[in-house]
Protein backbone atom coordinates (compact mmCIF):
# COMPACT_ATOMS: atom_id res chain seq x y z
CA UNK A 1 0.00 0.00 0.00
CA UNK A 2 2.26 2.72 -1.38
CA UNK A 3 -0.69 5.96 0.26
CA UNK A 4 0.85 4.63 3.70
CA UNK A 5 4.38 6.26 2.52
CA UNK A 6 2.65 9.12 0.91
CA UNK A 7 1.16 9.64 4.24
CA UNK A 8 4.76 9.44 5.82
CA UNK A 9 5.82 11.86 3.62
CA UNK A 10 3.32 14.37 4.08
CA UNK A 11 3.83 14.13 7.52
CA UNK A 12 7.51 14.86 7.17
CA UNK A 13 6.78 17.97 4.87
CA UNK A 14 4.40 18.76 8.11
CA UNK A 15 7.61 18.52 10.57
CA UNK A 16 9.73 20.50 8.47
CA UNK A 17 7.28 23.09 7.66
CA UNK A 18 6.62 23.44 11.73
CA UNK A 19 10.32 24.06 12.33
CA UNK A 20 11.01 26.71 9.39
CA UNK A 21 6.99 28.71 10.33
CA UNK A 22 7.09 27.76 14.19
CA UNK A 23 4.10 25.78 14.57
CA UNK A 24 3.20 23.07 17.26
CA UNK A 25 0.59 21.63 15.80
CA UNK A 26 -1.34 20.61 12.96
CA UNK A 27 -4.85 20.61 13.26
CA UNK A 28 -6.01 19.76 9.30
CA UNK A 29 -4.45 18.73 5.99
CA UNK A 30 -5.94 19.31 2.73
CA UNK A 31 -5.27 17.06 -0.12
CA UNK A 32 -6.05 17.51 -3.97
CA UNK A 33 -6.51 13.92 -5.13
CA UNK A 34 -7.01 13.72 -9.05
CA UNK A 35 -8.96 10.82 -10.44
CA UNK A 36 -6.01 9.02 -12.42
CA UNK A 37 -3.38 9.96 -9.79
CA UNK A 38 -3.24 5.98 -8.70
CA UNK A 39 -4.30 6.80 -5.05
CA UNK A 40 -6.80 5.78 -3.05
CA UNK A 41 -8.77 8.37 -1.15
CA UNK A 42 -9.90 5.59 1.57
CA UNK A 43 -6.74 3.90 1.73
CA UNK A 44 -5.11 7.53 2.80
CA UNK A 45 -7.85 8.35 5.70
CA UNK A 46 -6.52 4.94 6.95
CA UNK A 47 -3.10 5.34 6.52
CA UNK A 48 -2.88 8.87 7.57
CA UNK A 49 -4.15 8.26 10.91
CA UNK A 50 -1.99 4.91 11.46
CA UNK A 51 1.28 7.43 9.98
CA UNK A 52 0.22 10.42 12.33
CA UNK A 53 0.02 8.99 15.64
CA UNK A 54 2.53 10.08 17.79
CA UNK A 55 3.91 12.86 15.71
CA UNK A 56 2.89 16.54 15.19
CA UNK A 57 -0.08 15.41 13.40
CA UNK A 58 -1.70 13.39 15.89
CA UNK A 59 -5.41 13.61 15.34
CA UNK A 60 -5.27 15.67 12.75
CA UNK A 61 -8.27 15.81 10.16
CA UNK A 62 -7.55 14.81 6.77
CA UNK A 63 -9.59 16.60 4.20
CA UNK A 64 -9.71 15.37 0.80
CA UNK A 65 -10.43 17.18 -2.44
CA UNK A 66 -11.19 15.02 -5.32
CA UNK A 67 -9.73 16.59 -8.81
CA UNK A 68 -11.61 14.78 -11.78
CA UNK A 69 -9.56 13.36 -15.15
CA UNK A 70 -9.20 15.33 -18.24
CA UNK A 71 -7.29 15.24 -21.46
CA UNK A 72 -6.55 16.75 -24.73
CA UNK A 73 -7.98 14.93 -28.12
CA UNK A 74 -5.56 15.36 -30.38
CA UNK A 75 -7.96 13.89 -32.79
CA UNK A 76 -10.98 16.26 -32.28
CA UNK A 77 -8.75 19.13 -30.59
CA UNK A 78 -11.42 19.63 -27.49
CA UNK A 79 -10.44 18.84 -23.80
CA UNK A 80 -12.51 16.13 -22.54
CA UNK A 81 -13.14 14.39 -18.86
CA UNK A 82 -11.49 11.28 -18.10
CA UNK A 83 -12.70 8.61 -15.30
CA UNK A 84 -9.21 6.47 -16.11
CA UNK A 85 -6.01 6.61 -17.72
CA UNK A 86 -6.11 4.89 -21.14
CA UNK A 87 -9.94 5.62 -22.15
CA UNK A 88 -10.75 7.04 -25.53
CA UNK A 89 -11.75 10.18 -26.04
CA UNK A 90 -16.04 10.22 -25.33
CA UNK A 91 -16.51 12.37 -27.99
CA UNK A 92 -14.64 10.67 -31.03
CA UNK A 93 -13.35 7.50 -29.13
CA UNK A 94 -10.12 8.36 -30.36
CA UNK A 95 -6.64 6.93 -28.45
CA UNK A 96 -4.57 8.18 -26.99
CA UNK A 97 -5.62 10.85 -24.64
CA UNK A 98 -2.56 13.68 -23.33
CA UNK A 99 -3.47 13.97 -19.88
CA UNK A 100 -3.92 17.49 -18.83
CA UNK A 101 -5.58 16.93 -15.20
CA UNK A 102 -6.28 14.78 -12.16
CA UNK A 103 -3.12 12.98 -12.21
CA UNK A 104 -1.36 14.26 -9.41
CA UNK A 105 -1.75 14.78 -5.43
CA UNK A 106 -0.82 17.74 -3.45
CA UNK A 107 -1.07 19.02 -0.65
CA UNK A 108 -3.44 22.18 -0.66
CA UNK A 109 -3.14 23.87 2.85
CA UNK A 110 -2.78 22.90 6.58
CA UNK A 111 -4.28 24.49 9.38
CA UNK A 112 -1.62 24.67 12.23
CA UNK A 113 -1.39 26.33 15.88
Amino acid sequence: MHEMSLCEGIIEIAEEQASIQNYNKVKSIRLEIGRLSCVEPEAMRFAFDAASKGTIADGARLEIDHIPGSGWCVACQKEVEIGQRYDACPLCEHYPLEIRAGDAMRIKDMEVE
